[in-house]
C-alpha cells in the first residue's frame, strides 16, 4: 500500500486509501487500536510495542486483519509521537498509519474518517492489546455483523455476578445467564459506525459497540475465547508472552543468501535500501534497479527454499517495470508470515566506487528497519569496495550481497 521509503518519510501516515477491492459492497476494513499509552502494563514502550514470544505484540494483532480473507484494508490507529516504533513493531503487513486523538473514542473515528474515501460496507474495530485474536474469531463477528448490522464479539459470563453498597456489602445477585464480558473486534456497517460516532462526539463511551448502541443501533454478540484478553497489566504482558512461548511448538533458525547486481547507466540518481541517491549515473533494471533489496528479496526466499526473485517477479511481465523494490521484500516477507515464520536478523553488504554510501548510512538503516520491522541493532548494513578491481571497481556498475536468517516451525 505504502510506496518506497525515502529519507524523510511521514512518521504518522503511511499511504493513501485506494484500490477498487478495498470500498464497495460486502468489502470490510479494520480499525486498530494503538494510540494508547498503556502506563500500567510497565516497561520501556507502551504495551502494544513490547515483545511477547519474541514478537512484537502490535505485529500479532495486525497480522491476523491483515491475513484474513475478508478484509481489504487494515488502518492502524496510533499516537503521535509513536510513528516510528509502530512501523517497526507491525513489520511487513500492508497496513496504514493514522494519527489517533486524546480518547479512544476520538482515534477511532479518525480512522474511520481515514476510510470515507473507501467506503468499505463494514468495517472491524480491534483493540492493538488483544494479540490472541483468531481469525474464526473475527468470521464470526463479521458473519453476525452482517445478519444483524453490528456485532461484538464476547464470552458470556461465567462467574455469579453480586452487586454492593459503597463499602462492599452485598444488596443483590444479579442473574447472569443473559450477561456477557465484551472482547474486541466489534463489526458494524461502516456508515451506521461513522455516523454513530459523530453523534456521540465529546461523550465518554467505553467501546464502538457502546456508541452504537447509544445511536440507536442493534447490536448482537458473538462467541469470543477467553485467550482473547486485553493486556492492561505487567501481569497480563507475561500471560501474554507465556502463551506466545507454548503456542510456538519446536522452531528451527534457516540461513538464505541473496547476491544481485546492476550496471550503471544513464540517470541522476540512484535507489539503494529504498533511499534515493543522487548520483552522475542511473542504475540499469525493469525496476528501480535497488539491488540492495534485490538482494535481500533473494536472501529471504532462498531461506524459505523459494526460489528466486525472478521466479516470483519476472522482468518479461511489463507490471514490474519500474516498479519500487520494496515491494520485492514485503512479498518474501509475507511468504515467511504465512510460513509461521519471522525475520530475526539481516547483513547487508553493498560493493562500488561511488557515490559514497557513508553519508546515507542512517537513512538506509531507517528504511530497512521501516520495512522489515527489525529493530537497528538486528540489521547489519556495510559498504565496501574492490580497490579498483573488476567491473565495480572500473565505476560500472555495483552488487549486493545478503544474508538473512528466518525462524520457522520446525516441520521436517
Amino acid at each position: 500500500m505504502s510506496g518506497s521509503m525515502t529519507e524523510e518519510p511521514n512518521p504518522a501516515v503511511t499511504g493513501e486509501p485506494g484500490g477498487a477491492s478495498a470500498g464497495g459492497p460486502g468489502a470490510c476494513a479494520a480499525v486498530i487500536v494503538a494510540a494508547g499509552r498503556g502506563v500500567r502494563a510497565g516497561g520501556d514502550v507502551p504495551k502494544q510495542y513490547a515483545r511477547i514470544g519474541g514478537e512484537p505484540v502490535l505485529r500479532r494483532t495486525v497480522g491476523v486483519f491483515a491475513a484474513h480473507p475478508a478484509v481489504s484494508t487494515v488502518v492502524t490507529v496510533i499516537h503521535p509521537d509513536d510513528g516510528a516504533l509502530a512501523r517497526q513493531a507491525a513489520g511487513p503487513a500492508p497496513i496504514h498509519f493514522v494519527t489517533g486523538g486524546a480518547s479512544r473514542q476520538e482515534s477511532v473515528y479518525n480512522g474511520l474518517k481515514f476510510l470515507d474515501n473507501l467506503d468499505p460496507e463494514f468495517v472491524l474495530v480491534h483493540d492493538a492489546a488483544r494479540p490472541f485474536v483468531t481469525a474464526d474469531i473475527v468470521s464470526r463477528c463479521l458473519d453476525s455483523a452482517r445478519r444483524h448490522g453490528a456485532a461484538a464479539a464476547g464470552v458470556p459470563m461465567a462467574d455469579t455476578v453480586k452487586k454492593t453498597d459503597g463499602v462492599g456489602l452485598v444488596t443483590g445477585t444479579i442473574a447472569r445467564d443473559r450477561l456477557w464480558r465484551a472482547q474486541t473486534p466489534q463489526a458494524f456497517r461502516y456508515r451506521d459506525l461513522l455516523a454513530a460516532h459523530e453523534a456521540a462526539a465529546g461523550r465518554a463511551l467505553t467501546d464502538d459497540a457502546a456508541v452504537a448502541e447509544a445511536a440507536g443501533l442493534a447490536v448482537a454478540m458473538s462467541q469470543g475465547s477467553e485467550d482473547n484478553f486485553k493486556i492492561t497489566a505487567a501481569e497480563d504482558l507475561a500471560r501474554a508472552d507465556r502463551m506466545a512461548r507454548a503456542s510456538a511448538g519446536p522452531r528451527v533458525t534457516v540461513v538464505g543468501h541473496g547476491f544481485d547486481v546492476h550496471a550503471f547507466g544513464p540517470g541522476g540518481h540512484i535507489v539503494l535500501c529504498g533511499v534515493r541517491i543522487a548520483h552522475t549515473h542511473g542504475l540499469e533494471g525493469h525496476s528501480d534497479a535497488d539491488a540492495a533489496l534485490h538482494a535481500l528479496t533473494d536472501a529471504i526466499l532462498g531461506a524459505l527454499g523459494e526460489g528466486d526473485i525472478g521466479r516470483h517477479f519476472p522482468d518479461s511481465d511489463p507490471q514490474w517495470r519500474d516498479a519500487a523494490s520494496d515491494r520485492f521484500v514485503r512479498h518474501a516477507l509475507g511468504l515467511a508470515t504465512a510460513a509461521g515464520g519471522r525475520l530475526v536478523n539481516l547483513d547487508l553488504t553493498i560493493v562500488c566506487e561511488r557515490p559514497k554510501l557513508q553519508p546515507h548510512n542512517d537513512a538506509m538503516k531507517r528504511s530497512l528497519c521501516a520495512l522489515t520491522g527489525l529493530p537497528p541493532a538486528r540489521i547489519g548494513l556495510k559498504a565496501t569496495t574492490t580497490e579498483k578491481l573488476g567491473f565495480a571497481g572500473r565505476g560500472e556498475g555495483l552488487a549486493a550481497q545478503a544474508v538473512v536468517s528466518l525462524d520457522l516451525p520446525d516441520t521436517v
